[in-house]
């Protein structure tokens, strides 16, 4: 008797097969895609790498895996606190947190304030390598600055390493976000033999991955916080790009230059669209803008578009756009969004 076939059988594992040599280059684009399948491991086999991903992509050799490895499952914090917390409390637990080199960094609901302590503790019972837990509050201030609380360790200045750019920070002072990862690996294959702008520079987000991968001819990187711009100086020195990239401490509005630049990266949101005329009046004519803004989700890309078109007819020029990417959401009902523009 024939075994009967599943009705619903599982859909196969996808993976990009690629040269070793061209490995680099592959997984950038599948991750500035959004097509990486992060539960599974990149691996090597027969002489190739296999990139693992989770839908066919045009121009790219795609096969289904088989015996694929899997990464270990991530840690579960209520699991850890099962037996500390009562059930209406273990709800309130946080369900994520970023790591920032050694520096964990979570937010932790209000009504488990006489948990901290052990929370930070299972924190740091999950990834031994990190020495410091800092409870984070959000944002204020003009320089977008975190508001953050030690709660475990001692030490907040630590090395983050990501996509072979090194940024060193303090995880007290300036914001890291894990959340933009795509868009500073996109970043890191834009610019080549460019004169490029960099408006709000922090601590080298875009500036460095540029500089590191692409080469540009020259980085401007504009930053008006204090704290950030120690950074920047510092990681311009540890990557290897003084040559390439040159720091400015000062305001967008009064230092950004005119009429220099093939490309314009205005990285901040909220306020950014105050900055338009000056980062579109940077431009050559057939420069590219990368505009960042938060804009409301049912408003997306619409609004961040017509800040452009808007900005532009206002200098006189005309604007096209290349693009749009929504790069992680912002808030409930908001998303932070980058719109790419060529400007003439």
């Amino acid at each position: 008797m024939s075994r009967a076939t599943p009705k619903n059988p599982s859909p196969p594992l996808l993976a990009v097969r690629s040269k070793r040599e061209d490995v680099p280059a592959t997984l950038k684009m599948v991750i500035a895609q959004g097509f990486l399948d992060r539960g599974r491991k990149v691996v090597e086999k027969g002489g190739y790498v296999e990139i693992p991903v989770r839908c066919n992509i045009p121009g790219l050799l795609v096969i289904s895996q088989d015996s694929p490895i899997y990464y270990r499952r991530a840690p579960d914090l209520a699991e850890a606190m099962s037996d500390q917390l009562l059930p209406e409390e273990m709800e309130l637990l946080p369900r994520g947190w970023h790591i920032q080199g050694d520096v964990i960094v979570v937010k932790i609901h209000p009504r488990l304030d006489s948990y901290q302590d052990r929370i930070a503790q299972a924190l740091l019972n999950f990834y031994p390598r990190c020495h410091t837990v800092l409870r984070d509050y959000g944002i204020e201030g003009p320089f977008r600055e975190p508001v953050r609380e030690l709660i475990a360790g001692t030490r907040t200045e630590t090395v983050h390493r990501e996509n072979g750019v090194t940024f060193h920070l303090d995880a007290r002072k300036v914001m890291f976000s894990a959340g933009n990862l795509n868009e500073r690996m996109r970043m890191g294959n834009l610019g080549r033999g460019e004169y490029v702008v960099d408006m709000f520079a922090g601590i080298g987000y875009f500036s460095l991955p540029m500089a590191v991968h692409s080469r540009p001819r020259k980085v401007l990187a504009i930053e008006l916080n204090p704290n950030a711009y120690h950074y920047l100086c510092l990681n311009i020195k540890k990557n290897g790009v003084e040559r390439i990239v040159e720091p400015v401490l000062g305001d967008c509005a009064k230092v950004t230059p005119e009429g220099v630049a093939d490309r314009v990266v205005m990285g901040m949101v909220q306020v950014t669209d105050r900055y338009l005329l000056k980062g579109i009046g940077a431009l050559r004519s057939g420069g590219v803008l990368h505009y960042h803004q938060t804009v409301p989700s049912l408003m997306y890309p619409k609004r961040a578009v017509c800040d452009i078109e808007e900005a532009a007819r206002a200098l006189g020029r005309r604007s096209e756009i290349l693009g749009c990417i929504r790069v992680k959401k912002y808030s409930p009902g908001v998303v932070h969004s980058v719109v790419d523009a060529r400007i003439k």
